[in-house]
């Protein structure tokens, strides 16, 4: 059975209001079964995998999910969710990476406003868009995210401390003004993002972990930079090269 339900369409107001703010919110694109399954896997990886450490670990981030887990890896290859993000998009796509997100209960801190595109290593994207997946209900309370809309028109491009919460701000006065939209999503929702579009995560002041499988992709044309990051690291791609490499599918191709 398909991790994705028959009911994920994508009209063109959703198309429109994604390149217009920058984020959409797509309802039940995960079924029950796709949504127990990742969930499963995704606590289960908790235990085995090692979370990418950040300062005082607002979160336990497993990057790359899909190379150990057959569940997670029929979700992050899922072709429905990568056509909904090539529509998004209007350009082929491959994957960069995949995350699960978990947020402990009673002791997770915020995921203070950023822009996620500056911390890759890419030179030539044109996009890059996170299909960002609910596996629990996340109310505001839990962790949900909460986007600046439109921001990802403006030319600011800039990595900040993801536990300070004026450090977007800071370096981009005007942002601290745009009206900001807040998402809770029920299990099996997901929302998109641009890599471009300003964007935070409340803390999780609830009993229960909030569980989220991200899916992120690049413009199939991007070529690596050269920086350092944890995926690209042991690759040992060179400067200006393509990510013609089987952890970076074309998903649609796959």
């Amino acid at each position: 059975m398909s991790t994705a339900s028959a009911t994920a369409t994508l009209p063109a107001e959703s198309i429109a209001a994604y390149r217009r703010d920058g984020f959409v919110h797509v309802p039940d694109v995960l079924d029950e079964a796709g949504v127990a399954n990742a969930r499963a896997a995704a606590v289960e990886l908790s235990a085995s995998m090692e979370s990418l450490r950040y300062k005082g670990e607002p979160f336990t981030q497993l990057v790359n999910a899909w190379q150990h887990d057959e569940r997670i890896r029929a979700v992050t290859l899922d072709p429905r969710i990568a056509e909904l993000a090539e529509a998004l998009a209007g350009m082929p796509l491959r994957l960069w990476h995949d995350q699960i997100l978990i947020k402990q209960p009673q002791r997770s801190t915020a995921t203070e406003f950023h822009l996620d595109a500056p911390y890759w290593p890419h030179t030539g994207a044109r996009h890059w868009l996170t299909a960002w997946i609910a596996l629990v209900d996340v109310p505001v309370e839990r962790g949900c995210m909460t986007f600046l809309p439109g921001s990802h028109l403006g030319d600011d491009f800039v990595s900040v401390d993801l536990e300070n919460a004026t450090a977007l701000f800071d370096a981009v006065p005007e942002l601290r003004w745009r009206p900001r939209v807040t998402v809770p999503l029920r299990a099996g929702d997901l929302t998109f993002h641009h890599g471009r579009t300003a964007h935070a995560a409340t803390p999780n002041l609830t009993d229960q972990p909030r569980v989220a499988h991200a899916v992120i992709y690049m413009d199939a044309a991007a070529r690596y930079s050269g920086a350092p990051h944890v995926v690209t690291d042991p690759l040992g791609l060179e400067t200006g090269q393509p990510f013609d490499h089987e952890l970076f599918p074309r998903v649609l191709e796959h």
